[in-house]
């Protein structure tokens, strides 16, 4: 029975962070992401988009993150030591980015750990993973060459 739900898009990732100038850091100042407007709430955080993206027709960014400051009504900063044993594998979300090698090789000038190294998956992708400040996983790919 088909669904009468129709998505569009993920809109957002909510992070649950310690500390708000470290996180602007790493995803605007490392990554290359841009703060956004975010709406007037009753709780400390921030809003993040790809610094590459353009409003939606009316006039909404896309692809979303989220970023609350840790308290007891929003839990604890991060996803916890998991006993994962490769991290691409574990709790994670992915940008896929034009050039993903370039990207490595950019973010390691900055000093930005890279907790599994540059590969290619099977489908020709070419992927690697950071942490930012709260241990959150990213996994950074760009598409086959000939997708």
């Amino acid at each position: 029975m088909p669904s009468p739900i129709e998505f569009n898009s993920i809109d957002h990732i909510t992070l649950i962070v310690a500390d708000l100038d470290k996180t602007r850091d790493f995803y605007c100042d490392r990554l290359g992401m841009q703060e956004v407007p975010r709406p007037d709430f009753d709780f400390p955080g921030l809003w993040l988009t790809p610094s590459s993206q353009a409003p939606d027709q009316a006039g909404f960014m896309r692809a979303l993150i989220h970023i609350t400051l840790a308290d007891e009504a929003s839990g604890l900063a991060g996803w916890g030591d998991r006993q994962v044993g490769r991290l691409s594998r574990g709790h994670h979300f992915a940008f896929e980015v034009v050039d993903a090698i370039a990207a490595c090789n950019h973010l390691q000038q900055l000093g930005v750990t890279i907790c599994a190294p540059p590969r290619q998956r099977p489908d020709g992708a070419a992927q690697f993973c950071v942490q930012d400040p709260d241990g959150h996983v990213i996994e950074i790919f760009s598409p086959p060459v000939n997708r």
